[in-house]
């Protein structure tokens, strides 16, 4: 499987976290649209098959991440 780079995985997150923030803050059928689009990107980026498991796999594909603590995996 082919992996994204680390810098393109945290603009994704960015973005992501961006969206949803707005999209609390508003509930816009465009903010949605938009977080929906960057939650797929990020799936198929890391091979997952939902937000919150590509969340955890993108985060720990960054520069930093304790690759040795699987414990965020598991939970």
């Amino acid at each position: 499987m082919l992996m994204a780079h680390p810098a393109v995985l945290k603009d994704l997150i960015e973005q992501y976290e961006t969206l949803r923030t707005l999209h609390a803050g508003d509930g816009s059928p465009q903010a949605r649209s938009r977080m929906d689009d960057v939650a797929y990107t990020l799936c198929v980026s890391t091979g997952t098959r939902d937000i919150d498991a590509a969340l955890v796999a993108a985060r720990h594909r960054l520069p930093g991440a304790r690759t040795g603590d699987e414990s965020v995996l598991t939970g």
